[in-house]
């Protein structure tokens, strides 16, 4: 069987930093680690890139990584083509995505749960039938002062969380492939409890 995991994020160089991104950038981490490149998929408006749990040449089950190029609040039409094709049922489905209501930096996993106003999770929820998939948040923290949170997500991260962010996407990547070894009960046990 594949497994799914959809980066959430917008498409286009004036978002690629923006904190709404986080999504993207751990499918990219993904991809990277594995030798993968996106490529267009047609059928679903998303590009994708195929590799296997473990890394090139593993015996691991067949990963698809998918970014959907079709903004964030459109997100769920993408990604319910891609489990469609793929043959994976929605509440399989990773989806990696920046949170406000965690700290800065902070990684937790969990399945289904509101929106949040997320208007990602909140597409994800109607095109695939509910919000029961499995989620990797990343923590963005809340917005200084009295910033609207839409404009607080579409800008980019501060110089002080950039000397943070590669170590944090990179953990944030751990924890996926950690929900697809182990399951995501484990993963949470090993994510969740205090370092």
């Amino acid at each position: 069987m594949t497994a799914l995991i959809i980066g959430l994020g917008n498409p286009g160089d004036e978002y690629a930093t923006t904190r709404h991104n986080a999504g993207f950038m751990v499918a990219d981490e993904l991809a990277t680690r594995a030798g993968a490149k996106f490529g267009v998929d047609k059928r679903s408006r998303a590009l994708t890139a195929s590799m296997r749990l473990g890394g090139p040449g593993a015996d691991g089950i067949p990963i698809v990584v998918g970014k959907p190029m079709s903004y964030m609040n459109r997100s769920g039409g993408p990604t319910s083509t891609l489990a469609k094709y793929y043959g994976v049922a929605p509440t399989d489905i990773v989806v990696i995505h920046d949170d406000l209501d965690l700290p800065f930096g902070t990684i937790r996993l969990k399945r289904g749960g509101g929106s949040g106003g997320h208007n990602g999770l909140k597409d994800l929820a109607k095109a695939l039938g509910g919000p029961d998939f499995i989620r990797v948040r990343v923590g963005i923290g809340r917005p200084p002062d009295r910033q609207d949170p839409a404009d607080f997500v579409l800008r980019p991260f501060s110089a002080a969380e950039r000397k943070e962010l590669d170590l944090i996407v990179s953990e944030a990547a751990d924890a996926v492939l950690d929900v697809l070894a182990v399951g995501l009960e484990a993963a949470q046990q090993k994510w969740h409890s205090p370092s």
